[in-house]
């Protein structure tokens, strides 16, 4: 096998040849970019209106609550149903969620319940994006390019998370809240082009309402046997209560903790995307440089102390610098939890394991809420630090589970063992023909 064939150096212009890559790559990147920006965007609308913490935190979690309510359906409802109607109906309706919350700020009318409803519809179209483009993407190049083409597509979403809280406080700064979301409306009615553009074919499996019960329980099954899977969900759950959720405290904390104006909010939110860039640039040229698990726990770990220290720092610039290091864990983090499940699971069942961890993605809101409380009752740099230690707590003890469960198995092979069942449990997967 040549480099070009995906051993040493992989150049973005190998993975832009797979077809259908491109189009996917950019679907994401406008779309993930566009949700960061009304997150922030959001935030700051809120926190002008309210002067609250806690609502923040509300309506911050009402965008990714979906995830954790409809992610596993998402993973069986996209065996049966065409993917790319999937990821076109979820861009345009994001589309005219956000075009609406703009002509609402236009008329003067907008409110943060209003901004809650929006996020809980786009929400639940982001619901999707594990199970359809995220497998979508990996299904696009050869097997062998895999752990690189979700390293690019890390990367991406690295500078798209950097760009769109930057983008979101300069726009709320200088358009105001509607314009923030015009754009953000436009942006998705771009992406819906892309992904109607697309050429895909998959082969279905017959979609029966009550075997859909049963089809979550073999996808739960399957992931609990396999240590990188299961390993991988319950960090990706840990990371994204005590870690990522710390977001809907940037606002709060840079205004009332630094004194900085909305425009400086988007930079301490870009902190963390810039070291994630930079990581995500070394894994996407050079691949991982330790085992799957080690750089996605390590990651965590990283990514966590810098939020402990972010809120304590004293000056605003420290407080930036401090997160970039954040961001060299949370690439880590972020380019091996597709990988590694994608990976582990044959094409019979990935749709439905993706599902899960598009789940585990979606237990941030309680993080968020978590978060948003403390901050209420201890003040909010406290409520950060007091989240990012319990998830230091947490995922040292899921890394060391993990750990010992795949050295119980055959090396290089991914033995049937539960990281927290017995190791007599089964599984069996079975699927109609389409």
């Amino acid at each position: 096998m040549t480099k070009g064939d995906g051993q040493g150096r992989v150049g973005f212009a190998v993975l832009a040849r797979a077809p259908g890559f491109l189009r996917l790559w950019a679907v994401g990147g406008l779309s993930n970019g566009m949700r960061q920006f009304e997150i922030l965007a959001a935030g700051l609308f809120t926190f002008q209106v309210t002067h609250s913490g806690l609502a923040v935190a509300v309506v911050s979690a009402c965008r990714n609550l979906p995830m954790f309510v409809f992610g596993a359906l998402a993973g069986v409802v996209s065996e049966s149903l065409d993917r790319k109607t999937i990821l076109a109906v979820a861009q345009g309706v994001s589309a005219c969620a956000s075009l609406v919350l703009a002509g609402l700020a236009f008329a003067g009318m907008l409110a943060p319940w209003q901004i809650a409803i929006a996020a809980l519809v786009s929400g639940t179209m982001w619901s999707t994006e594990g199970a359809t483009r995220r497998r979508m993407l990996g299904e696009a190049v050869a097997p062998a390019l895999l752990a690189r083409a979700y390293a690019f597509d890390s990367l991406t979403n690295a500078l798209v998370r950097m760009a769109g809280p930057v983008g979101a406080g300069v726009a709320f700064a200088a358009l105001g809240i509607g314009w923030a979301f015009a754009v953000a409306g436009a942006c998705y009615l771009a992406a819906l082009i892309l992904a109607l553009g697309l050429r895909h074919s998959q082969v279905r499996a017959r979609l029966e309402l009550g075997r859909v019960a049963g089809d979550l329980a073999e996808g739960w099954a399957y992931a609990r046997a396999h240590p990188a899977i299961a390993g991988s969900l319950l960090v990706t759950i840990a990371t994204n209560v005590f870690a990522f959720s710390y977001i809907a405290l940037v606002a709060p904390v840079a205004e009332r903790g630094f004194g900085v104006s909305p425009a400086w909010v988007g930079v301490l939110a870009a902190g963390e995307p810039v070291g994630a860039l930079i990581a995500g640039l070394w894994l996407a040229r050079f691949g991982p440089p330790f085992a799957g698990r080690t750089v996605m726990v390590g990651g965590s770990v990283l990514f966590l102390v810098a939020i402990a220290l972010m809120p304590r720092m004293p000056d605003f610039a420290l407080a930036c610098l401090v997160m970039i290091p954040g961001g060299l864990g949370s690439a880590g983090f972020s380019a091996m939890q597709t990988a590694l499940v994608a990976g582990a699971a044959p094409p019979e069942i990935r749709s439905r394991v993706l599902g899960l961890l598009t789940v585990c993605i979606g237990g941030g809101p309680l993080g968020i809420l978590a978060l948003g409380a403390l901050g209420h009752w201890i003040g909010d740099r406290a409520a950060m630090q007091v989240m990012a230690w319990a998830g230091l707590v947490v995922i040292a003890g899921v890394g060391l589970r993990w750990r010992r469960r795949e050295r119980a198995g055959a090396p290089g092979v991914v033995a049937p063992l539960a990281l927290l069942v017995p190791n007599d449990v089964r599984y069996d997967i079975k699927r109609d023909s389409p």
